[in-house]
């Protein structure tokens, strides 16, 4: 995925259209850009969950029962359908945001972001439930309550990872770019407050397989914040040497 010049791709010079080429996205790309760029990350999810699913299911049916409950094989099963996720679904990103920077730059990026994120959550998460196990007695509504909402903010606050990873490509051609860091926390804290209105509403729904339908509204809804967000920040960044 080479790296364009700084020249827009509809061939109008900077000499002739200065305002639109001031933006990493010019203006009057932006529109096809936006949805270009959703879209793509829409199917990367797809897809990268599909095949996410794919090879931990090849792994189990590759190596025995005994061999895939063991708990360095199941991490490593966890790990590689993880990356095999994040390689498509960064991808699918590059291959729209290429035409502005490097699409192996955002790629590799947002790959290791992902990962990184991921396993910070994860691990995070797992903490605070070893903690509400610990207790060993039926949970309080208002301990329930405060465990529920420190998980929430260790899967918000793990968007950094992923921010930063993504900044360190954007920082090479525009300047002043450090809000990047906290803008996948901003889609996971969009993410979080649409499951929570999801599970307010479900008791009114009363279709024959509710949970099937809860769990692909919820997939849906973050497909759609994870590539509507980012987008939306793409388009106000600003073409410039770094200061």
């Amino acid at each position: 995925m080479p790296i364009n010049s700084d020249r827009p791709s509809n061939g109008v010079s900077s000499s002739t259209n200065p305002n639109s080429q001031s933006f990493l996205i010019p203006r009057d790309q932006r529109r096809r850009f936006f949805i270009q760029f959703t879209l793509m990350s829409i199917l990367g999810w797809v897809v990268g969950g599909i095949a996410s699913i794919a090879v931990e299911k090849t792994i189990a049916e590759v190596l025995s029962p005994a061999v895939v409950q063991q708990p360095t094989w199941y991490a490593l099963g966890k790990y590689t359908s993880s990356v095999a996720f994040a390689a498509i679904f960064s991808a699918d990103q590059a291959l729209v945001l290429r035409q502005y920077v490097s699409g192996w730059l955002w790629m590799i990026g947002t790959s290791i972001g992902w990962l990184i994120s991921s396993g910070v959550s994860a691990a995070w998460i797992n903490y605070i439930s070893s903690i509400a196990l610990s207790f060993d007695r039926m949970l309080t509504f208002e301990e329930t309550a405060i465990l529920g909402i420190l998980s929430t903010l260790a899967y918000i606050l793990s968007g950094i990872w992923l921010g930063f990873c993504q900044w360190l490509v954007l920082q090479r051609y525009t300047p002043k770019t450090w809000w990047w860091n906290f803008l996948p926390s901003i889609s996971f804290l969009f993410i979080s407050i649409s499951v929570w209105l999801l599970s307010l509403v479900q008791e009114f729904i009363s279709v024959v397989n509710r949970d099937q339908v809860l769990y692909l509204s919820e997939q849906g809804i973050t497909a759609v914040i994870l590539g509507v967000t980012p987008a939306i920040g793409l388009c106000v960044l600003k073409r410039g040497v770094r200061v």
